[in-house]
């Protein structure tokens, strides 16, 4: 049974990206030393890195990703996840002939439940990995979220897109499953307690 799983990159204060996110600068401002790890890997983050990937069945997110990476050239074998499919949160989808990647894309404009259906059913068993802020924010605001991987950066950037900001109603609460420390970054994994 696929579950659902955010691993995102995060400042010690919050923050998945830096302030004044645009197409040229992804991650904002000073954002880039989040994903040091990933361009200087220790042989631990590395079979880390694998695994996660390596489970990794189809990839859920939000219509400003998509709409980000895609208008600086999108992904270069197909989706976030080479050509495993994505499902892509939007109120409007994109105009079919701007799609770089039909075969990957599939755009959702009927909600989170929806698109965690359709991206279980894709996943053949695998995780569904949630991609970015909002789209986590909604999984977990709508209790769909099954298990939260945070890569935790030794960095304070005081401003950007926060990842714990709209989460609806009461706790949410976490059991720690992992903890992995690197020069780098502390991996965090939680599971989600429903």
């Amino acid at each position: 049974m696929s579950k659902v799983i955010s691993g995102i990159s995060m400042s010690l204060d919050g923050f998945v990206t830096g302030p004044d996110v645009t197409r040229e600068r992804q991650l904002g401002q000073g954002g880039e030393v989040l994903h040091q790890w990933l361009s200087e890997p220790d042989p631990r983050d590395a079979e880390l890195l694998a695994g996660m990937a390596a489970g990794v069945g189809a990839i859920l997110m939000g219509r400003r990703s998509y709409d980000l990476a895609e208008g600086d050239g999108g992904w270069a074998d197909g989706g976030p996840a080479g050509d495993a499919p994505c499902f892509v949160l939007t109120h409007k989808p994109p105009a079919p002939e701007t799609v770089r990647a039909p075969h990957v894309f599939t755009f959702v404009t009927d909600g989170i439940h929806s698109a965690v259906k359709q991206a279980k059913a894709a996943a053949g068993g695998k995780t569904v990995g949630v991609h970015g802020a909002s789209a986590a924010q909604q999984c977990l605001a709508a209790g769909l979220m099954e298990e939260i991987q945070i890569h935790l950066a030794p960095v304070l950037l005081g401003g950007g897109t926060r990842l714990f900001e709209h989460l609806g109603g009461g706790p949410v609460r976490l059991r720690r499953t992992q903890v992995v420390d690197t020069p780098n970054v502390t991996h965090l994994r939680f599971e989600v307690i429903r």
